[in-house]
């Protein structure tokens, strides 16, 4: 049936997941291949994310599953509304809104806070 063909392809979808983050020509981008970012603000292994209402429009948070386990140097918070997100060497990761496509990294040096994690 459909249904059944539907599960197989969703299984093995996540029995080959891809990893949350990985180095692309020396920057840390998601699965989807876009650039993650630090904020200075973050206090590193604080647990929390100092960008928060109106930041977060601009610079989403790389956010994870309920279920996502760290990997390697990638960590989790649990951020105020409960839902978790991604963080590297113990700080929080973003997006930028403004990057539109793989590689783009429009948000580094944004007012001397916002970092490419290279």
């Amino acid at each position: 049936s459909v249904l059944t063909a539907m599960l197989a392809v969703t299984s093995v979808s996540f029995a080959q997941a891809q990893p949350a983050a990985s180095m692309v020509n020396g920057v840390l981008v998601n699965a989807q291949g876009m650039t993650l970012y630090s904020f200075d603000k973050d206090v590193p292994n604080s647990g929390t994310s100092m960008c928060q209402g109106a930041c977060l429009s601009l610079w989403p948070a790389a956010s994870a599953s309920a279920d996502a386990k760290p990997e390697g140097s990638l960590t989790l918070i649990k951020r105020e509304d409960g839902s978790q997100q991604w963080a590297y060497q113990g700080k929080p990761l973003y997006t930028y809104s403004l990057d539109k496509k793989p590689g783009d990294t429009l948000g580094d040096k944004v007012k001397d806070v916002w970092h490419v994690i290279r």
